[in-house]
């Protein structure tokens, strides 16, 4: 039986300017650029009370909030906070899953302090974040990732929710279907026309059945009505892609759009070079004006080589991709995916 902690940093972000500014402590505030297509990348406590939240976009938020307060977001504050954050969690355990800049599951099954529950080990984690930052945590603490990260939820802000073996069943008897992992708004719709609700209602249905409209999916939903997840924490997960992307004031052409890649490029390669990692795939994103994106992807058998070699590889994409001229686009961006270690590679060519 695992004993595991979901962490998850309040409003973090906003809580890290409002901690800097606490002039604005009670204000609606928002984390966002000026530029006229921004986004919310996180809103405080009282910005969410006017229906702000993220990835709303800055437009509607003026519309339900007009006193809204804006500030610049600051990743490399964040990033530090961040390092902070993850220098108490490896005081308790080495099973660390970061999920986010301010999220994370820990396994304590064993900690490091001999604390003998997983309670305390989550209390004094929140504590220990509070002591070193100034910022409040909430924390979720169940036998296993799925409940954990639902109970984390649970009373924030500043909260802590245990959900002990003996009450998984209780637990998740009235728990709403979009609170499963994976299960976004079409999956929620056929539920909903299977007359489910709740996970309660979807223990009474036979794991074929719910193959049968779900597909693979249907096994783990059958799973996680029983709340079962035996997914373990990852301690090493690996960074799946590196890319970057520009938002445009005006919806440009194709061709309007090239003097724009050469900088997205040479700051993927910069990060990759960063990281020491080499990369084997290229991948192309374009918004169009209507919001609709397109992609398209090229994996080959030897590391790239050079800003210059993805250049060309972006110009094969996108003549694959047979662009119209009269398309016009939002949005571009340039990524790079099959990441490996520059050791790893250079031995791998070896052979």
């Amino acid at each position: 039986m695992r004993k595991i902690i979901h962490i998850d940093m309040d409003a973090f972000y906003a809580s890290v300017e409002l901690r800097d500014r606490p002039e604005l402590q009670h204000l609606p505030v928002v984390i966002a650029s000026h530029h006229p297509r921004a986004v919310i990348a996180a809103a405080s406590y009282p910005a969410r009370a006017f229906g702000l939240r993220s990835a709303m976009s800055m437009t509607q938020a003026k519309k339900l909030c007009p006193q809204v307060v804006v500030i610049e977001p600051n990743f490399q504050k964040y990033h530090q906070v961040s390092e902070q954050i993850h220098e108490i969690f490896q005081q308790y355990t080495d099973l660390i899953e970061p999920l986010s800049l301010d999220e994370a599951y820990l396994d304590v099954t064993e900690n490091f302090k001999g604390l003998p529950s997983a309670t305390e080990v989550a209390t004094q984690i929140r504590a220990d974040i509070f002591a070193r930052t100034g910022l409040t945590a909430s924390a979720g603490v169940a036998p296993n990732k799925f409940l954990a990260k639902i109970a984390s939820d649970w009373n924030k802000p500043n909260g802590i929710c245990i959900v002990k073996p003996s009450q998984v069943q209780h637990f998740i008897q009235d728990l709403a279907l979009k609170k499963i992992p994976g299960v976004g708004k079409v999956t929620q719709e056929k539920l909903k026309a299977l007359n489910l609700e709740t996970l309660g209602d979807l223990q009474q249905v036979e794991e074929t059945v719910l193959i049968h409209h779900f597909g693979k999916y249907g096994k783990q939903l059958f799973l996680y009505a029983q709340g079962i997840d035996d997914r373990a924490v990852q301690a090493q997960r690996k960074r799946q892609q590196i890319s970057k992307e520009t938002t445009f004031d005006q919806n440009f052409s194709l061709s309007q759009c090239q003097p724009f890649w050469g900088n997205l490029i040479e700051r993927v390669w910069g990060t990759l070079e960063n990281k020491q990692l080499t990369a084997r795939g290229v991948t192309v994103k374009l918004k169009l004006k209507n919001f609709q994106v397109l992609q398209h992807s090229k994996s080959f058998k030897q590391p790239l080589q050079s800003p210059a070699e993805i250049q060309q590889i972006l110009q094969l994409l996108l003549s694959e991709m047979q662009i119209s001229e009269h398309d016009q686009f939002r949005l571009i961006g340039i990524g790079v995916y099959q990441l490996a270690e520059k050791t790893q590679e250079s031995q791998l060519s070896l052979w």
